[in-house]
């Protein structure tokens, strides 16, 4: 039999996108999921577009907070009534292949791991494939508080091994400090090594630039870890931003010299 998996979604003006997400869950091999999608208040007609869903399929389930708070708040809407043994991510303009969740179950099972993630297929916005993002084997909670390679909508961790948890309540990398508060309760992060997780690249978006998204991290140490601004800074300054600086580089060498071949790459 299998174990129900809860999915989660925030969504806000996601009207464009969101009905593609919605069917590539659908088109899951693994059948017994509930998707439950939170609404942010959207101003567009993402209501519509999801409800049109979810009158049909009643494992697609739609909420709506009552102001606008952010996607952390919407996401622990969700994961605050999902009943699934495992819980699952998925963002609004974000898609999976048909099989990555009866994959990545399997992978879990298989070698008894807690918290998993995949590699990450890149598209832009009329679903071109533009790149392939591979990540190491397996992290840990204190490579990831340098480096953070866990992609959200990668994501599938067992609550019944260690417990079910919680956005913090910043405005931004909620997903970065969610993934260190998982793995300071198990050892690693284990990443099966197939892209099973379609990410849409919008440029211009605050996560298509992790620059920006950097200058959040002093945040992220300090409400999430505990750690002193002092600390904080001199890890993110010191270490994390260095890292992070290398790791760009390594990529573009790559990207120069090795490029993938990603015409053998489908959606």
């Amino acid at each position: 039999m299998q174990e129900l998996v809860s999915i989660i979604t925030p969504c806000y003006n996601s009207a464009k996108y969101i009905g593609q997400m919605i069917e590539s869950i659908q088109a899951q091999t693994y059948k017994n999921w509930e998707l439950l999608i939170t609404d942010d208040c959207s101003t567009d007609n993402s209501k519509d577009v999801v409800m049109s869903y979810a009158e049909k399929d009643s494992r697609v389930k739609y909420f709506k907070l009552p102001q606008n708070s952010g996607a952390g708040i919407a996401r622990n809407n969700s994961i605050e009534k999902a009943a699934g043994r495992y819980i699952a991510f998925c963002d609004s303009d974000d898609m999976w292949k048909a099989e990555k969740l009866e994959k990545q179950i399997q992978f879990m099972q298989d070698n008894n791991y807690e918290f998993c993630h995949c590699y990450t297929l890149v598209v832009d916005e009329n679903n071109n494939i533009v790149g392939l993002n591979k990540k190491p084997k397996r992290v840990s909670f204190q490579s990831t508080r340098i480096i953070n390679y866990i992609g959200t909508s990668s994501v599938v961790y067992d609550t019944k091994r260690v417990g079910k948890f919680y956005m913090k309540p910043i405005r931004k990398r909620q997903d970065f400090a969610l993934w260190l508060n998982i793995l300071q309760a198990t050892k690693y992060a284990y990443c099966i090594p197939e892209p099973l997780f379609i990410y849409r690249y919008t440029p211009g978006s605050i996560s298509s630039n992790k620059f920006k998204l950097f200058k959040y991290h002093v945040d992220v140490y300090q409400q999430a870890l505990g750690y002193s601004k002092l600390h904080a800074s001199l890890l993110f300054y010191c270490v994390s931003l260095p890292c992070f600086v290398v790791k760009k580089m390594k990529e573009k060498i790559r990207e120069t010299f090795f490029k993938p071949d990603l015409s053998k790459l489908s959606i």
